[in-house]
């Protein structure tokens, strides 16, 4: 089998540092999936505007490796305790296959871009190459009763952000919610727990934090 790139994704991270953990947790994280130039074709996105919310299948591109590992240590978990690969959502997975769900907001022709989806909710490193889309279903992908293991105890986690004024408005205002958003899923690995200072890149900007208990404090911006 031969999976084929249809596409790619425009974010706002260059940088696997910050990116929500997962897909939805920042709604007002924007994307825009840029089609290549064999499938920019208006047909073949006839009817998706009827659908609110999109599955994006995507590589790992950043996480390929030539061995096998039967067990990862989730982030969450402190980066201590190992939990079978197919347990988790790591990338780094037999096949570097992603799975993302997101909001559309509206298929774009753009003159610099040409045929493209402008989507909300995103969790992927600029540039991902994207192998397919699919609409979501709420009749059949939304289980009520499902539960989320291990996940389940992070679901509402979320720290406190200190940020400045004077540092904030050197964010271009349509990007501040995003950011702080970002910030409060707590970029840092979780097997650190002290007050180091962190930097995280956001689009064209340096954002330098520490985490105090359960607050993290925005240090500087910088543009780059």
């Amino acid at each position: 089998m031969e999976l084929k790139q249809i596409a790619y994704i425009l974010t706002d991270f260059d940088e696997k540092f910050g990116i929500p953990r997962q897909s939805g947790r920042v709604p007002e994280l924007i994307g825009r999936i840029v089609f290549l130039p064999e499938y920019a074709v208006k047909e073949a996105v006839r009817g998706i505007e009827d659908f609110t919310h999109l599955w994006l299948i995507f590589d790992f591109d950043k996480a390929h490796r030539d061995t096998f590992t039967p067990t990862v240590r989730p982030p969450r978990l402190g980066g201590n305790k190992k939990m079978g690969v197919f347990a988790t959502r790591s990338p780094y997975r037999p096949n570097p296959i992603g799975l993302s769900s997101v909001k559309l907001i509206k298929v774009d022709y753009d003159t610099k871009y040409g045929l493209s989806l402008l989507v909300s909710g995103v969790d992927l490193l600029n540039n991902t190459p994207i192998y397919d889309i699919k609409p979501y279903l709420p009749s059949s992908d939304c289980h009520v009763d499902a539960k989320g293991g291990f996940a389940d105890e992070f679901t509402d986690y979320a720290l406190n952000v200190d940020f400045n004024d004077d540092l904030l408005k050197i964010i271009p205002k349509d990007k501040q919610c995003a950011l702080i958003k970002c910030l409060q899923d707590d970029p840092r690995p979780s097997y650190q727990t002290d007050d180091r200072v962190y930097t995280m890149k956001y689009i064209n900007y340096d954002v330098k934090f520490s985490v105090y208990g359960d607050t993290l404090k925005v240090i500087d911006v910088k543009i780059l």
